[in-house]
């Protein structure tokens, strides 16, 4: 199955993007597992989009449609208790129908939470994270390896986890 990246975007503009040559250099890093799932605990990172519907600012879209080689690279931190009416999402290139009506496909707190309860797992951080995952094209990560990415991983060693699981959308 092929994903059509900038199926939402405007024609020109995903013509563009498609013409721009574009090269990754960096290896995936692999890490292995050091421990039983059972014994560990998970932290949850999107690229979503998402966040708190009442408590936080949407990611900027509004600056990305002025300067469409631009994305936002902040982040939104989110409570595991969180409910579906809670959430919102902003992203322009994904189509959003189906994730606000069960954010679960996209973020699955609530499947990890039934893993931990069944000891499939050992547990589920306290808060997952939620990136914009659009980051220009050609995209620039600077910001999230430098600022972002840390203070998240941070955040996770704080609370023991063990293991993330990115869902990119």
């Amino acid at each position: 199955m092929s994903v059509d990246s900038f199926k939402f975007l405007p024609r020109l503009l995903a013509a563009y993007y498609q013409a721009i040559a574009q090269a990754s250099s960096d290896p995936i890093p692999w890490t292995p597992l050091e421990r039983p799932l059972s014994e560990c605990k998970f932290g949850l990172v999107t690229s979503g989009g998402l966040y708190l519907r009442e408590r936080q600012q949407p990611f900027d879209l509004e600056r990305e449609r002025q300067h469409p080689s631009w994305g936002d690279p902040s982040f939104r931190e989110i409570p595991t208790d969180v409910q579906q009416g809670d959430l919102a999402v902003s992203h322009l290139h994904l189509n959003t129908e189906d994730i606000q009506a069960d954010f679960n496909i996209l973020l699955p707190i609530h499947r990890f939470q039934e893993l931990a309860a069944e000891g499939v797992i050992g547990g589920l951080a306290s808060k997952v994270f939620s990136f914009m995952g659009y980051q220009g094209f050609p995209p620039d990560t600077k910001a999230w390896e430098q600022d972002y990415g840390p203070q998240v991983a941070e955040a996770f060693k704080s609370e023991g986890v063990h293991a993330v699981l990115l869902t990119p959308a």
